[in-house]
């Protein structure tokens, strides 16, 4: 069964997402593909585990041994993929900017990483940018990665010395934002970045070059005051508390160490202030007054043992009524699909896994398993869609694929599965239970019967005397 009949009319994972790429030669591209086709399949586990073959594994290790197989070249074809996905969404779209360690401690003869975690690991910080649908949560792509290596900080060094480094690790966020690029008429493509963007220079950055943002604010600036006031300053957060009350709402907490997944009920305040620069500049930026917004979002009644949700959120997106502030809201809360993400990274793909002895060799990996677990995560997306109890499966996923899991789900073939009723089955596969008040299906449910099904195709395929792929 080749793959071509197993994607249907679809083009394959691997095609559709590095069919592009320039490699320096058509064969190494062809074999990007076939790779990439492998490793979706397969996406968990050490590289021999996901490449059984060893013609596919030796072809693999061939390919990244390239000096034209780097990991810009490796990962642009998705970029290119995700930002046509963008333009042709249109709207409001939301690029979640975050940042995860990537540990390869053990691998001595990696000579370039940089410190992590508490200074006695070695590895990457890898800063993702994450493009997501605001009307219907659906993951676009990854528009952008950045692997930093954190260099060593030499004894004594000032301030002025810190903010004129070029490789200055506060500039990634500066950085991640500006390789989005700019949205087409009619859309608006909004930064939405936890309290490690909270600075200054990330804040002018963005106003100045007229592009959107939402960050959770962590300086308890001083400097502050609110427009139409009496012009005295105060300290931010003090000043959030004190916002007009516009109403209540409910957030979903998920589940963290120590607290469980809950719902919780928050007053919701906004009003627009003007923030000073401060006074001893950490980065580079304008001396001018910003005017911007604060949403504060403060749970009352707070459960005993449970952590207080309190939510305060600068944006330059004028905010002024309830509505407009649930929606800020609303917005951020989604930055919880990026932490999914780097799981999906880490758990699902075992982006921390590989044995690579250079750094040329390692960081094309990093970009192709960071792009299959985009499409991990865009299997959960896929299934919560407002047409996925309408539209067929097959319009989506190849036709073997419905038949294997409907055969095991119903006992019979049924080809006519809507999304949705395939991906309960492929969740059911996985784990989850279906029950009615059940969470939906997660990525990891979902990769779990997503590995378990390419198992199940492969046997039919060996049982009808043909090899998959």
């Amino acid at each position: 069964m080749g793959m071509d009949t197993l994607q249907g009319t679809r083009a394959s994972f691997g095609l559709e997402n590095f069919g592009t790429a320039g490699l320096g030669d058509r064969r190494r591209t062809e074999r990007l593909v076939k790779t990439a086709d492998r490793i979706f399949q397969h996406p968990g586990g050490t590289l021999p585990e996901k490449l059984q073959d060893p013609a596919d594994l030796k072809g693999t290790y061939r390919l990244v041994d390239a000096e034209e197989v780097t990991h810009a070249a490796v990962l642009r074809p998705h970029q290119e993929l995700t930002r046509r996905r963008m333009q042709e969404h249109g709207g409001d779209i939301l690029i979640l900017h975050d940042t995860t360690e990537l540990d390869y401690t053990g691998k001595r003869s990696l000579k370039a990483l940089g410190q992590i975690g508490n200074g006695s690991h070695r590895g990457y910080l890898c800063h993702n940018s994450l493009a997501v649908a605001a009307d219907s949560r659906e993951v676009l792509g990854l528009v952008n990665q950045i692997l930093y290596c954190r260099p060593k900080v030499p004894a004594r060094e000032t301030r002025s010395q810190r903010r004129a480094k070029a490789d200055r690790e506060s500039r990634l966020w500066k950085q991640g934002s500006e390789a989005v690029g700019v949205p087409p008429a009619g859309s608006r493509w909004v930064d939405i970045c936890d309290r490690g963007a909270d600075l200054f220079e990330y804040l002018d950055y963005k106003h100045a070059s007229g592009g959107w943002y939402v960050v959770r604010s962590r300086h308890d600036r001083g400097k502050v005051r609110p427009v139409g006031g009496d012009g005295s300053y105060q300290p931010l957060h003090a000043c959030a508390r004190a916002l007009p009350k516009l109403g209540h709402k409910t957030i979903a907490v998920p589940a963290r160490e120590g607290q469980v997944a809950r719902t919780a009920r928050v007053r919701v305040g906004a009003g627009a202030v003007e923030v000073s620069p401060p006074r001893n500049p950490r980065g580079e930026h304008r001396d001018e007054v910003l005017t911007l917004w604060v949403v504060y979002i403060g749970e009352e009644d707070v459960p005993a043992g449970a952590e207080p949700v309190e939510w305060i959120l600068l944006t330059n997106v004028p905010t002024v009524l309830f509505v407009e502030a649930c929606q800020r809201s609303e917005w951020y809360s989604c930055r919880w699909i990026i932490e999914e993400y780097h799981k999906a990274q880490k758990t699902g793909c075992g982006i921390e896994l590989p044995q690579f002895t250079s750094e040329g060799r390692l960081e094309p990996m990093i970009a192709l398993l960071s792009v299959t677990a985009v499409e991990l995560l865009r299997l959960r997306t896929a299934s919560r869609q407002p047409d996925a109890q309408v539209k067929p499966a097959r319009e989506v996923m190849p036709e073997t694929y419905v038949a294997v899991l409907s055969a095991w789900r119903y006992g019979e073939v049924r080809i006519d599965l809507t999304v949705h009723d395939f991906f309960y089955a492929l969740a059911r596969l996985g784990g989850h239970q279906n029950r009615k008040n059940d969470r939906p299906p997660g990525w990891l449910v979902l990769w779990r019967g997503w590995t378990t099904l390419q198992a199940m195709v492969a046997g039919v395929a060996v049982m009808e005397g043909k090899r998959c792929g």
